[in-house]
């Protein structure tokens, strides 16, 4: 496998046949019930929602790996229990890798100047203490890049260094995100387009780029942004697009794969909730009944199709 995230990307993406990647955001109430009952109350419980949320989502990685190139794991839904749910999140991290699939660890973080090092260390660089050598960090990571390119190139070299990744939030999938990252100069620029550039200023050094022609710093671009972000897409060639927002966000297949390039590479199309929780939809589950597992592998499967289709 080759060193250089993006050549990795490419590799993967074109084995696996899609950019459709997974994403992991674990919720106590949603898991199936079978996984939940007599555990206790995961929402008060702490071993319960531990134990469970735990076996869900190394199933889960089991089920959707021979399906997908890469899954993105959200840190929040397992920081949000503490250091037994940072515990989750790293041995998922090893699971990944022993099945083979990318990881991008969805962790939004940034600031500048030392802090910025000490994140970047933190979630890009493997610890060298005796007592973790068994702990492994993502392949990539999302990081906010709103304090500009000081709040991006400490990530984008460690990233050079570690042979990882790193997409920057550019332009968010939800509504409101337009009241900001729309507002536009004197000369009609937009806050995402400034942002975009200084990322591309940054990905098109000579240094992070690998043999695809990719550079290892990309942007985070929603599906259900609008139709004018998509000429992101020809102005950052060497950029890989993280594209939130398919399925239950609203965006279609056609409203992301507008960030693929003509070979279908370039961009990583995540799907959360609507194949996390198939299981929920009736579509699946008069199919399927209570095997949960099959549920959400015949809808990353059609979701993969449905992709395929509108490439």
């Amino acid at each position: 496998m080759a060193s250089h995230f993006a050549d990795r990307l490419a590799e993967v993406v074109k084995k696996k046949s899609t950019p459709l990647i997974v994403g992991l955001d674990p919720v106590y109430s949603r898991l199936p019930q079978n996984l939940r009952y007599g555990r206790g109350d995961g929402e008060t419980d702490l071993p319960a929602a531990i134990d469970s949320i735990f076996e869900f989502c190394i199933r889960t990685l089991k089920v959707v790996a021979p399906i997908v190139p890469a899954v993105k794991i959200n840190i929040a839904y397992f920081e949000k229990y503490l250091w037994e749910g940072v515990e989750i999140y790293y041995s998922l991290l090893s699971e990944a890798e022993a099945l083979g699939i990318e990881v991008i660890g969805d962790v939004k973080r940034g600031d500048i100047g030392h802090t910025a090092e000490c994140y970047a260390d933190a979630h890009l660089v493997n610890p060298e203490f005796d007592e973790m050598d068994a702990i492994i960090t993502p392949d990539a990571i999302t990081i906010n890049g709103f304090a500009g390119a000081e709040g991006i190139i400490p990530f984008a070299d460690k990233a050079d260094e570690q042979g990882k990744g790193v997409f920057v939030w550019v332009r968010a999938s939800n509504p409101s995100a337009a009241v900001i990252q729309d507002f536009a100069d004197a000369s009609g620029v937009k806050m995402y387009e400034k942002l975009a550039g200084v990322v591309g200023e940054i990905a098109n050094q000579p240094k992070r780029i690998g043999n695809s022609g990719y550079s290892n710093v990309g942007m985070v671009v929603g599906g259900t942004s609008p139709q004018e972000t998509t000429a992101l897409r020809q102005k950052y060639p060497k950029c890989w697009f993280l594209v939130p927002g398919y399925g239950s966000q609203g965006a279609t297949a056609a409203d992301c794969v507008r960030f693929c390039d003509n070979n279908g590479q370039g961009a990583l199309i995540n799907a959360s909730r609507s194949i996390l929780y198939a299981f929920n939809d009736a579509k699946y589950s008069q199919q399927f009944g209570d095997n949960w597992e099959k549920c959400i592998e015949q809808a990353a499967i059609d979701a993969k199709i449905e992709i395929s289709k509108a490439l």
